[in-house]
């Protein structure tokens, strides 16, 4: 876990994973820092590098507002990283979130989300658990079965590497989504013990956790391998459920008539009907060829 000079290592992570010819400065051989050199993105942000020095080594930990603009534009920061920034330099400026106590998903979500046949879907809380899931979650992935860590099972759970053919992308974007959903609390207890025991267990999340990186991705595509059916290229959705501390509704679903929605209906039909899906069944009257004809 981070130190008390939250904004120094911060400021530190992000320079040194920005090279030079991301800054539009010239390359050289000489070089024997990893990313930019402190007098480099002092340069950028238009201050000295004798007070980015003090910056990074904690001796202020409150700079004005026009240091930090100029620290988000040399260290080429998003919205969310920019906004994440100011809030390590005035950590009193938001609410403090409380942890969440037997955290689960509302009855009328899980209600929702079984409902659907054709879109796989689960309920995430602040921390990547698996709150509920429907049943093509499910047959989708062990990985969405209630009660399972995403982000465990993705680090430290070896198949995960075969299922997602984009592991690399997904554990990477997986760990920036974290960091955006706790922002600036990291002494959550629960957060801590997460994080001490996959920075043991993994190399791969120590690397990717010391970047500090915040990319909140609320959509896009993942590459799968499934044993069943074969490769899905699904498109995610991630939804924030209001009301709730940090919980999203995630969405799979497929392009309209491509080979993955074919391989995702056939997957659906391996997967038994709930009870409630089976009650709708028997609830709505069988319709004959004569009445659809007289409709017509």
């Amino acid at each position: 876990m981070e130190s008390g000079n939250r904004l120094g290592e911060y400021l530190r992570a992000r320079r040194e994973i920005l090279t030079p010819e991301d800054a539009g400065l010239p390359q050289t051989n000489r070089r024997r820092v990893q990313g930019l050199r402190r007098d480099e993105a002092a340069s950028l942000a238009g201050i000295s590098t004798e007070y980015y020095l003090q910056l990074e080594q904690g001796d202020d930990a409150h700079p004005s507002e026009q240091v930090l603009r100029g620290l988000a534009r040399a260290l080429q920061l998003d919205e969310h990283a920019t906004a994440h920034l100011h809030r390590l330099a005035h950590p009193g400026s938001g609410r403090r979130r409380a942890a969440p106590e037997g955290e689960r998903a509302s009855t009328s979500m899980q209600n929702l989300i079984a409902s659907w046949t054709d879109q796989a879907a689960f309920v995430q809380g602040r921390l990547m658990d698996v709150l509920a899931a429907n049943p093509l979650a499910m047959a989708l992935s062990p990985i969405y079965t209630p009660g399972v860590n995403g982000l465990r099972a993705a680090f430290l759970d070896p198949t995960m590497r075969e299922f997602n053919r984009d592991w690399d992308d997904m554990v990477a974007r997986t760990v920036a989504g974290l960091r955006a959903l706790v922002g600036p609390d990291v002494d959550d207890p629960d957060l801590t013990q997460l994080v001490g025991e996959l920075s043991v267990r993994s190399a791969d999340f120590r690397r990717l956790w010391a970047r500090q990186d915040m990319r909140p991705k609320a959509s896009g595509v993942t590459l799968l391998q499934h044993p069943i059916v074969g490769p899905l290229d699904l498109q995610y959705e991630k939804l924030a459920i209001a009301g709730t501390e940090g919980q999203t509704l995630v969405i799979f679903h497929a392009e309209s008539g491509s080979e993955s929605a074919g391989a995702l209906r056939r997957l659906a039909e391996t997967v038994p009907a709930t009870p409630a899906q089976e009650d709708e069944r028997q609830l709505t009257p069988p319709v004959s060829i004569d009445s659809k004809r007289r409709q017509l």
